[in-house]
């Protein structure tokens, strides 16, 4: 089940980050990493407006700059945006200066002042630097879409296991689009026909 969630344990490692929502609500926070891709995330958007459902995506700068018009649509269908960095980084092996101008590129092309760092590599220094500008997002649990071998069943399993205020990772990215296809749209319908909502984070 660790490969899909958390440990608690490692998260206090990083107590200033979020790694779930304080509600006892019946919310889900969906989000979508990698994108925007001009097919798959048109996918997504039309999926999640079957359920009503609204969710944030963090998007990388370079797929933002080839793909405006993507940005555009996730907007206007009322989800948030997030900075991936602009060349999906791995914060533990770039140095501070880099990656806080790789994340300022990106800026320019993925408003709003949520940040989420590739991989979840992100050093204790980097935080520190980014909780100014930035409200850092990490996840309760991971779909891990983007795995070749992965097990749908078992993927949905572990996902169904979220309950209020659990924030979970999907990809709208080619590697993953197979697996997304086969393991969203039954996450949705679980949590829909057990009352639950799906909405955006969002820090003005």
């Amino acid at each position: 089940m660790f490969k899909y969630t958390f440990p608690l344990f490692l998260q206090r490692l990083a107590p200033s980050c979020t790694w779930k929502v304080d509600t006892k609500d019946k919310v889900l926070f969906l989000t979508f990493d990698d994108g925007p891709h001009p097919e798959i995330t048109a996918w997504v958007l039309e999926e999640l407006k079957r359920f009503d459902a609204h969710a944030t995506f963090f998007c990388v700068g370079e797929n933002a700059f080839r793909f405006p018009d993507m940005i555009q649509q996730i907007l206007q269908n009322g989800h948030a945006l997030g900075n991936h960095t602009y060349n999906h980084l791995k914060g533990w092996s770039t140095s501070n200066e880099q990656y806080f101008s790789n994340i300022q590129k990106a800026a320019e092309f993925v408003p709003g002042r949520l940040f989420r760092p590739p991989y979840g590599r992100i050093t204790p220094s980097q935080i520190k630097g980014l909780k100014k500008d930035y409200e850092i997002i990490m996840w309760s649990h991971l779909s891990r879409d983007y795995a070749p071998d992965l097990n749908r069943e078992e993927s949905i399993e572990a996902m169904k296991s979220a309950g209020p205020g659990s924030i979970l990772v999907f990809h709208d990215s080619v590697k993953a689009y197979s697996n997304l296809k086969a393991i969203l749209p039954p996450i949705l319908a679980h949590f829909a026909s057990r009352g639950f909502q799906f909405k955006s984070l969002c820090r003005p």
